[in-house]
């Protein structure tokens, strides 16, 4: 068995590599794609093949798929312009004769109204109409997405436009390992819906003034005067929109899922409550 894993250079990417060499696959038998080999040198120095490839240019596509019998094909990060590189990856997987396709979606992709959604959905509509079988892991938000921002909440508190609604997010080592077991397994579910326990934004806000011993509240906005905070706080407009609509999704319960992250890792996921005591 051959494993090909893209992003390999990524957060998410290396650590579903790491958790390959934890489920027992042989270092020889994974191949880690990225855009820079050198920050892979160390993954080849413990004998995993590492090859470069772009996902804007599909030559490398198929000379890094070369011989592998499945695909995990992490989506770009390049918002707005995913939709031509998963066509170039999809291409490059059938062409290099890949035998299964695992892609890392967004949380109920096919009826999201979210902004992040639409290239999802067409990707998930690409590898359909390829004929490659596929797996899709639609995966809810990170929770690193909250815990990297402990800092700001103790300052400001935390402010959003998600309402009452509420996000089934997990951390990125344990979706990795959702995704290594679905790689090492024969039998598929076509989709997984992954996420873990979920929460609102007012219960994260209780949950870091618990373990920091700071009050910290949760000020709901509308979505138009959230962006202009995201703004005000120096991220670009185009970001901040995306972060708005995302919340936006969790107040009509579009990154709510149910149990198939535990049920693939045989135990619970990772809680808000541990990723927070984590990071602090």
């Amino acid at each position: 068995m051959s494993i090909a894993v893209t992003g390999a250079t990524g957060q998410l990417g290396r650590l579903i590599v790491t958790a390959l060499l934890d489920c027992g696959v042989p270092a020889g038998e994974i191949i880690a794609v990225g855009r820079d080999t050198d920050r892979l040198a160390d993954l080849a120095g413990h004998g995993v093949v590492t090859r470069r490839a772009d996902y804007d240019d599909p030559d490398s596509l198929r000379a890094a798929f070369a011989g592998a019998e499945k695909l995990m094909f992490v989506s770009g990060s390049e918002v707005g312009r995913r939709r031509p590189q998963h066509a170039n990856v999809v291409t490059a997987a059938r062409e290099a004769g890949v035998g299964l396709v695992v892609y890392t979606s967004i949380a109920h992709a096919d009826t999201s109204g979210l902004l992040l959604a639409g290239e999802h959905r067409d990707t998930e509509q690409l590898l359909h109409d390829s004929g490659l079988p596929s797996v899709f892991l639609r995966n809810s938000w990170y929770l690193e997405n909250y815990t990297g921002q402990l800092d700001a909440y103790r300052e400001h508190g935390v402010t959003g436009a998600a309402g009452d609604g509420r996000v089934s997010a997990a951390t990125r080592a344990d979706l990795a390992e959702a995704a290594a077991v679905v790689l090492t397994r024969d039998d598929h579910t076509p989709v997984y819906e992954l996420g873990g326990a979920p929460f609102s934004l007012t219960e994260l806000a209780a949950e870091v003034s618990r373990q920091t011993g700071v009050p910290v509240g949760y000020t709901d906005l509308p979505a138009d005067r959230f962006t202009e905070a995201l703004v005000a706080a120096g991220l670009p407009e185009g970001y901040a929109a995306v972060l708005a609509d995302a919340d936006r999704g969790i107040a009509r319960g579009e990154l709510e899922v149910g149990d198939d992250l535990a049920k693939l890792l045989g135990r619970e996921p990772t809680t808000l409550a541990e990723a927070i005591r984590a990071a602090l």
